[in-house]
């Protein structure tokens, strides 16, 4: 496989996974807002924090009001992450390899990107949170059937898997991050901790993804720790940040080829010693060592593993001499 069409895949996914996860923490933001008690502010400024670009967004919009958040994670196409970019970047990357992937595949992403896109230009012709609230619900099922497409009709094969190590370790980074935000900054004061309004906003954190149903099923009360556990080190919840980067392992030495336990590259290694501290950590851990620090921690261990995916995959290796004028792309071999 070439590492093009390896980069490609893996990307594709991880677009499509992060266009479905800004609109779920906007879209439960959204709802948020009807619950709150009266005296308490809209919190808006959380979700831009959330993507680590709140300095762009304050040269671009300046206040954080409601308006200039959606308008900036939705549709800016001047903000690579906005939920239109995201799209436009995935369109692309499935463009550049319709022939390796399905057709069916390649309509789902193309019809989603024309849906974003035609909601763009409809911005403020209508109701707008008529618009938003539609919008936000058709992107969170188009994510899901591109990845019920692409598990029916593309062969299990080194491609396959590189996508799914995209959407995996996508979902993990974003799950991290609002659990971060709601933890130090969602909350306006440290009083409030364990009030209605903590607990509104917990419900808030468990239902952008799609996870407080299953909550309730593990534990029927909503207690801050245990909603953390289940979030961070849950094994079969499938949005859980410990069941993400397990299965990112799985997919990566299905890759490789090498037995799990071992490593023969720098990504296995670093997702490897990932994997194996999310096994042997508790929540009490957390909680006493700090859970924003934690979770930066971990944020920052994920990156270094993505840019090793990147260092093994994807990345051109020194040429000892000239390649031939057509040799544009390295084979992926291990």
């Amino acid at each position: 496989m070439l590492s093009r069409v390896a980069n490609s895949i893996y990307w594709l996914n991880r677009y499509i996974e992060r266009a479905e996860n800004v609109a779920r923490f906007i879209d439960v933001n959204l709802n948020l807002m009807l619950d709150l008690p009266s005296g308490v502010s809209q919190q808006w400024k959380p979700l831009v924090v959330t993507t680590g670009d709140i300095k762009f967004f304050q040269e671009r919009y300046g206040e954080a009001t409601a308006e200039n958040v959606i308008q900036f994670l939705t549709f800016d196409l001047d903000y690579p992450n906005s939920i239109l970019s995201c799209l436009r970047s995935a369109r692309e990357n499935a463009r550049s390899i319709r022939e390796i992937i399905s057709s069916e595949m390649w309509e789902e992403v193309n019809t989603f990107y024309h849906m974003v896109q035609e909601a763009a230009v409809n911005n403020g012709h209508h109701n707008v949170n008529n618009l938003f609230q539609q919008l936000f619900f058709h992107v969170k099922f188009a994510s899901h059937r591109f990845a019920g497409v692409m598990d029916a009709t593309m062969s299990h094969n080194e491609g396959w898997h590189f996508g799914q190590l995209g959407r995996l370790i996508e979902r993990a980074d974003k799950k991290a991050r609002i659990l971060d935000v709601k933890y130090y900054i969602l909350l306006p004061s440290a009083q409030l901790v364990g009030t209605p309004l903590d607990q509104i906003q917990w419900i808030a954190l468990l239902k952008s993804a799609s996870a407080y149903e299953m909550y309730r099923k593990y534990q029927h009360r909503i207690i801050p720790a245990r909603v953390a556990e289940f979030m961070i080190l849950n094994r079969e919840f499938p949005r859980s940040i410990s069941f993400c980067v397990q299965e990112a392992e799985r997919c990566l030495h299905q890759i490789t080829g090498t037995q799990v336990g071992t490593w023969c590259n720098g990504a296995e290694r670093s997702l490897g010693q990932l994997c194996a501290k999310l096994g042997y950590i508790t929540i009490e851990d957390i909680i006493d060592n700090g859970l924003h620090e934690f979770l930066d921690g971990f944020q920052k261990e994920l990156n270094a593993v993505d840019d090793q995916i990147s260092r093994t995959f994807f990345s051109l290796a020194p040429l000892v001499s000239e390649p031939p004028v057509n040799q544009q792309f390295q084979t992926l071999t291990w």
